[in-house]
């Protein structure tokens, strides 16, 4: 086994809440919490503080406490962070929905998490009152929070004049939210997290990522995925920082915001690296602002956070996760040195790891000297997840009898602790007896100047062999239209041993992502 270099830090046995807004000072609470990035209007910590209590009040009046659950289907606004924690403060468990979602996808996450109660906006609202009729839901019980005929709305939440319940729960058994992952394999699944283990997963960060008060965080990232929920959401109320919400990606607008709000901690995924890093549009805008940038949720190639650091001139962290561990299980520190940024850094505080032999199941130890074998990573620690959701025999296959989280990535470790991500067990392709990792193959395709985006898989040949497949999105102008499948295999062929060698090309106009920014490599498999 191996842990953090850094020492454990204490973990408050207390709710979301009562952790994030308890000791709120009075000078805090006239601080900005959060600007809406499109329109400018901000709301402050005291302001926040009482729609928290309105929305508690209102629910908790009609029925809705801690055995019940909610969900929300709400792109990054304002109103979602006194909604979640509304919920949270009235002890409802709330499950969170990605909201590119069709009515069917909808549909399966609401009937599998079974919440009484649906939080949406009218722009989503097609598809919300759909899937919100086959799970039960009510039409006086789906909110539109912009405001719909037939529904009530946040305004009518906030005006209900209903006083703050007083609930009790036990915070480390208590699910505060039912956020849904496909975990190493399988359908999306409910990873049922706790209050502590948001709570943990809060107090283990801070001190490596270093947010303070005067930062305005670029709420880009989804909040209804936990990457964004976590480290930005959470992590900025807690460090009382100011939040700048942006609903949907669109480059212009992305830095618009950030110069006109003056952000000063990107929070991204590899996806927004290669645009901020390549694309000719960022030089139009003034981003001196921005000192730190946090790429997650996928990993991000040295190379290609070295060119991002260069044009931004700002520092580049890498971090890693899972939703099972609330999420975060290492990161790379702000100050640290020697710590190569296609790395994700130093186990975070209160987390022991182990590397297992994918082939025998037998540990690799940590080298006295140099990086060790790549072995499967599994992690133990206060923000590792309950379980999944009615789901016993995927929990007791993700969750060993020890406590640790089969993760189902490959990882490296180096003498002094720090972490190197390989790639998904299951994404490795195997060549007449080599291992591949795509992401390597990935990063590779990337520094080539006639390649905007790329993702490989591996698809049989006319022998059976598993070979890498490229499929690459071109780089918009210049050289990159007289690109061809043969340039593309070239190379790749002059940088990589022969059996690495792209085999197959495929050109695409959009490398299918998830929101989080992670490859659907499913999406891409060819018969």
């Amino acid at each position: 086994m191996f842990s953090s270099p850094f020492p454990d830090v204490a973990i408050p046995d207390q709710s979301l809440y009562e952790y994030l807004f308890g000791g709120i000072t009075e000078a805090d609470l006239d601080r900005t919490a959060v600007v809406d990035g499109a329109s400018g209007a901000e709301t402050t910590y005291r302001q926040l503080l009482e729609q928290i209590d309105a929305v508690a009040g209102a629910v908790s009046a009609r029925g809705l406490g801690p055995r019940g659950v909610a969900a929300i289907l709400c792109p990054n606004i304002p109103a979602f962070a006194a909604v979640f924690h509304g919920l949270l403060r009235a002890g409802a468990t709330v499950t969170t929905v990605n909201s590119l979602y069709t009515a069917d996808e909808l549909a399966l996450q609401l009937e599998d998490a079974g919440p009484s109660w649906l939080f949406t906006v009218s722009a989503l609202l097609p598809g919300a009152e759909e899937a919100a009729e086959r799970a039960g839901i009510p039409a006086d019980r789906l909110v539109v929070l912009d405001g719909a005929a037939g529904h009530p709305s946040l305004k009518d939440l906030l005006t209900a004049g209903a006083p703050v319940p007083a609930v009790s729960f036990d915070p480390a058994t208590h699910a505060a939210v039912l956020p849904y992952s496909s975990g190493t394999t399988g359908r999306p699944k409910g990873v049922k997290l706790s209050h502590r283990n948001l709570v943990a997963n809060v107090e283990q960060s801070r001190g490596l990522l270093n947010v303070k008060d005067q930062d305005r965080l670029l709420a880009l990232l989804p909040f209804f995925h936990i990457y964004g929920l976590t480290v930005l959401l959470n992590l900025a109320l807690r460090e009382r920082a100011c939040l700048v919400t942006m609903p949907r990606f669109e480059l212009a607008e992305f830095l618009r915001i950030i110069q006109d709000h003056r952000c000063t901690y990107l929070f991204i995924a590899p996806p927004v690296a290669v645009a901020l890093s390549k694309h000719p549009l960022v030089a139009e805008y003034d981003l001196g602002s921005v000192h730190t940038t946090l790429s997650g949720a996928a990993p991000l190639d040295g190379e290609l956070g070295a060119a991002l650091a260069e044009r931004l001139q700002c520092r580049v962290l890498q971090g890693y996760g899972m939703t099972e561990m609330s999420p975060v299980s290492h990161l790379i520190p702000v100050g640290a040195t020697d710590v190569p940024v296609s790395s994700v850094g130093f186990t975070v505080p209160n987390m022991e790891c182990r590397l297992v032999d994918p082939g025998s199941g037998e540990d690799i130890g940590v080298p006295a000297e140099g990086t060790s074998a790549p072995g499967h990573l599994l992690c133990r620690g206060p923000n590792v997840m309950l379980g999944y959701l009615n789901r016993p025999e995927e929990t007791a296959d993700t969750l060993d009898a020890d406590g640790f989280l089969h993760t189902g990535d490959i990882a490296t470790v180096r003498a002094d602790g720090v972490v190197t991500i390989v790639d998904r067990l299951k994404e490795l392709i195997k060549y007449k007896g080599y291992q591949i990792a795509p992401a390597e193959l990935e990063a590779l395709l990337l520094t080539h100047p006639g390649i905007a985006d790329a993702a490989v898989i591996g698809t049989p040949d006319a022998d059976g062999q598993e070979v890498p497949m490229a499929f690459v999105v071109r780089q918009p102008g210049g050289q990159a239209g007289t690109l061809d499948e043969a340039g593309v295999m070239d190379f790749v062929a002059g940088k990589v041993a022969p059996f690495k060698k792209i085999r197959r090309v495929e050109f695409i106009e959009a490398v299918p992502k998830s929101a989080s920014g992670k490859i659907l490599r499913r999406l891409l498999k060819t018969p």
